[in-house]
């Protein structure tokens, strides 16, 4: 460490350990995907899923409880999820119907 006494102090960030890996593996999907959220056209395209999805999944998870699912097995859970997802759009059409009409 540059100065071990930031690690007793509140006012440093304590103690950071970094491990540098050799590059030496084949690229993957986690590489390709991060190369391309970080583009420019990649940086634009991802800011809008703040503003269109990730209410989405706030408003399900946060509003209506869905923190877990109380059904077993990937069918029942894809029906619930469809479930939670028809309410969510049954309200939007409630809330916001008469603006688009």
């Amino acid at each position: 460490m540059k100065n071990p006494e930031s690690a007793k102090s509140n006012k440093g960030h304590g103690r950071v350990v970094t491990f540098i890996l050799p590059d030496k593996r084949k690229p993957n999907y986690t590489d390709w995907m991060k190369h391309r959220a970080d583009s420019d056209a990649g940086k634009q395209i991802y800011s809008h899923r703040m503003s269109v999805v990730e209410p989405v999944f706030g408003n399900i998870g946060t509003a209506k409880k869905l923190n877990r699912f109380s059904l077993r097995g990937k069918v029942k859970v894809q029906g619930q999820w469809q479930l939670y997802c028809m309410v969510h759009n049954i309200e939007k059409v409630l809330n916001y119907g008469d603006i688009a009409a």
